[in-house]
């Protein structure tokens, strides 16, 4: 089958550090054995205080409970997308990662909400959704889905980095595209600053900047046994749980501004860490994490690398720019999903299709 060489997608992202729902306009264009991206318009819609209440209790709801909020958030991104694109034309598909609730690849397990089926009848578009189950189904982490295209959009950097809920990179490594989690940012900072300041986030790393270091927290931080493991390996609400989150209740007398600036230095650490072991010379970072001037200076000062922050519209919206993508090459049957980042027994072509 003949395949078209430019499509108009519409991305759409919702992170574990529950901002808000991205949703991203492009035009696609493949030629001579490469593809250009347009960006034709984005918009995040904010989550109302209830809608963001119930993303973060939703692991936590029934059976009958759990699929109906899954209906009924489809519904709701539906209904964003058609208020989004409005009087837009000639749009080939959506392509929604949905909001992660559960994601336990060690068991075979993983869930996005987001019913596509509700998505598809609420804008009238085809929608590609549930881009991991493939994946974990075929033995690999289901994570990060990114990476390919980082290689085939950003593949003039080094290395790619994104700092959202979590921290992830992506790098080529001779014929291979190499990604995996690095730590948690935005889930562990913004919980913190939520509980403790009242505020939704720390503006700039500015409440950070202004602590001083814990040594002994710093150090059990370092030495958690997720940054000793091979890749590939991916992150989740459940390890910040189970892994993170005690570490820090042991210091809940430290004063909070040290706890954060405590919290900065591990996450800069452990990405520098990688820059340094990968020998990157040039990173494009993105992800709402880039907007903190004090993690990024601290990144800077434990790595070598050059650390290249593009325009706002790419660092706001470039994961939601990739599952655009990702949706186009779903379409196409192209694969888009790399066993040499999830380590799956082979390359997949993720996504379930709803028209």
């Amino acid at each position: 089958m003949k395949q078209k060489q430019k499509y108009r997608a519409v991305g759409v992202m919702s992170g574990t550090s529950l901002d808000g729902l991205d949703l991203v306009l492009c035009e696609f264009l493949h030629g001579k054995n490469a593809w250009d991206f347009t960006i034709l318009k984005g918009t995040t819609v904010l989550y109302s205080d209830k809608m963001k209440n119930e993303l973060a209790l939703v692991h936590k709801l029934d059976a009958y409970s759990f699929v109906e909020f899954h209906r009924r958030y489809g519904k709701f991104i539906g209904d964003e997308v058609a208020n989004f694109v409005e009087a837009e034309i000639d749009i080939d598909l959506v392509a929604s990662h949905g909001h992660t609730v559960f994601h336990e690849p060690e068991k075979g397990v993983t869930f996005q909400i987001g019913c596509g089926a509700q998505i598809a009848a609420a804008c009238g578009i085809r929608v590609v959704s549930d881009f991991r189950t493939l994946d974990i189904a075929l033995g690999g982490q289901g994570a990060p889905l990114v990476p390919i295209g980082d290689s085939l959009l950003f593949g003039r950097y080094d290395a790619c980095v994104n700092m959202g809920g979590f921290a992830n990179i992506s790098y080529q490594y001779g014929n291979e595209r190499i990604a995996f989690d690095i730590c948690a940012v935005n889930i562990v900072i913004n919980e913190i600053v939520q509980k403790e300041f009242g505020i939704p986030y720390d503006n700039n790393g500015g409440l950070g900047a202004k602590g001083k270091v814990n040594n002994d927290l710093l150090k059990e931080l370092n030495d958690l046994a997720f940054y000793g493991l091979s890749a590939p390996k991916s992150l989740a609400r459940e390890w910040v749980e189970t892994a993170f989150t005690p570490i820090l209740k042991k210091y809940e007398g430290l004063n909070k501004k040290d706890l954060l600036a405590t919290c900065y230095h591990h996450f800069a650490q452990q990405i520098a860490k990688v820059l340094n072991q990968q020998q990157i010379k040039s990173c494009l970072f993105t992800g709402g994490g880039t907007f903190s001037h004090f993690l990024m200076q601290l990144i800077g000062k434990y790595s070598s690398a050059e650390l290249v922050i593009p325009d706002k519209q790419v660092i706001d919206f470039k994961e939601a720019i990739i599952f655009a993508f990702l949706g186009v090459l779903r379409i196409q049957e192209q694969v888009n999903c790399l066993s040499s980042v999830t380590g799956a027994s082979r390359d997949n072509v993720g996504g379930s299709v709803f028209i």
